[in-house]
Order: structure tokens, then C-alpha cells, then sequence
């Protein structure tokens, strides 16, 4: 099963939202993320990888499934990563088919595929083709703005609620008629936990409870 994360609008929480949900997910079996925006390792406290990643795969033809396994590493009990690597910018159409070899993997993967826009570009292809494509927004004109112009249908949204917005969960579904999987709270303990680099040993319960119910 492959669950992609997307944004319209920076600043929306979509890596903190992806990496806690393949932690929570960790808890029952094996999870892979897939880094298609470059920040979860920063997110779960690790130093950046070093090495060729999902771009670079993306831009070798040559280098077939095998090749891409190759790229894991161990993020977290449970967690492995991909990384998104150093190929800049995007790879054009025509190389590896990250979305069909991301699908065809065992179990869960969870791509963080960041920021979209009206480009295709990897992150997009995978957002489009992905089991669960999950928007996660702010209630914020803005951002809803973004998300109904934006050529990628999400299959539901995540909504990073905030304090006193005139904006709510009910405004997101009614503008962009999908329905609201999980509610997040805006809580200073998240914001703690990713600048702390704590967020892999314990997930916040203002993030690991709304996120364990997107399965069920």
C-alpha cells in the first residue's frame, strides 16, 4: 500500500505529518518512507544521507528495482527510509517509474512528497498514483485557494487545525469535496519533539492518536 502526503501551501506540516504516521504505522509492522522532499531525516533527528537516492534511481534507467532497495537505510525502530538524494532538479518523464515500484513493495510505504504545483514533477507522479493520496492542509483561504487550482485529486485531506482560524475541517471537505481523515491539532508539543529530535522515540499523542484512526 503506498500513502502518499502532498501540500498545496508551504508550511502545512506534510514531512512531520508523513514521518509520524509511518512511526505510528512502525507499531504493527515494518513501514518504508519514501523522501521525496529532503527533510525527514532533519525531522527525526538524523543527519542527512550522504548518498545517491530516489532522484538519482529515478535518473539511472539502468539501474533496475534491485537498485532502489539498495538505497534503504534504518531511520527508526521499524522504519526504513529512502532518501530523496542529490539529483537537482527533478528528473524528467522517462526514467525509472518511481510510483509502479513504490506500489509493488511489500506492506506499507509512506511517501512525504511535499510541496506540489502545477509541474509534474516525481512527487507529483507519485501523489496521482498513490493507494491514499492525503492533502494535508491548514484552514486557510490560501491554502484552499492553492489546493482546488492544483491538478493532483487527493483522495481525502489531513487538516492541521489551528487556534481562532474562521476556517474549519467542514470548509476544507465542502471546497474541495473530500472528506477529512484526521483532524491534527496545532500543539507546541510536536513542535518540541521535531526540534528536539524526539519525534522517533515518542509521537506526540495530539499526532499519533488522529493518525491511527486513517486506516481504520
Amino acid at each position: 500500500m503506498l500513502i502518499a502526503f502532498w501540500s498545496a501551501k508551504g508550511g502545512s506540516g506534510t514531512t512531520v505529518v508523513a514521518t509520524a504516521m509511518a512511526l505510528v504505522l512502525a507499531r504493527r509492522s515494518p513501514v518504508m518512507i519514501a523522501d521525496l522532499a529532503g527533510d525527514v531525516p532533519a525531522v527525526l533527528g538524523l543527519p542527512g544521507a550522504d548518498g545517491p537516492g530516489l532522484m538519482d534511481w529515478i535518473a539511472a534507467p539502468d539501474v533496475g528495482a534491485e537498485g532502489l532497495a539498495r538505497l534503504e537505510t534504518e531511520a527508526a525502530p521499524g522504519v526504513r527510509l529512502l532518501p530523496r538524494g542529490h539529483t537537482e532538479p527533478d528528473p524528467a518523464p522517462g526514467g525509472n517509474d518511481l510510483p509502479a515500484a513504490l506500489a509493488a513493495r511489500a506492506g506499507v510505504v509512506v511517501a512525504d512528497c511535499g510541496l506540489l504545483g502545477q509541474h509534474d514533477t516525481p512527487a507529483s507522479r507519485v501523489a496521482r498514483r498513490a493507494t491514499l493520496s492525503l492533502l494535508v492542509i491548514r484552514p486557510c483561504f490560501l491554502a484552499l485557494r492553492r489546493a482546488a487550482a492544483i491538478g493532483v485529486r487527493p483522495s481525502a485531506a489531513v487538516v492541521v487545525a489551528e487556534p481562532k482560524r474562521c476556517l474549519h475541517a467542514r470548509d476544507v471537505t465542502a471546497v474541495l469535496h473530500v472528506p477529512v481523515v484526521a483532524v491534527v491539532p496545532f500543539e507546541p508539543a510536536v513542535a518540541r519533539a521535531v526540534d528536539t529530535g524526539a519525534l522517533a522515540r515518542r509521537v506526540p499523542v495530539a499526532l499519533a492518536a488522529p493518525l491511527g484512526r486513517v486506516l481504520r
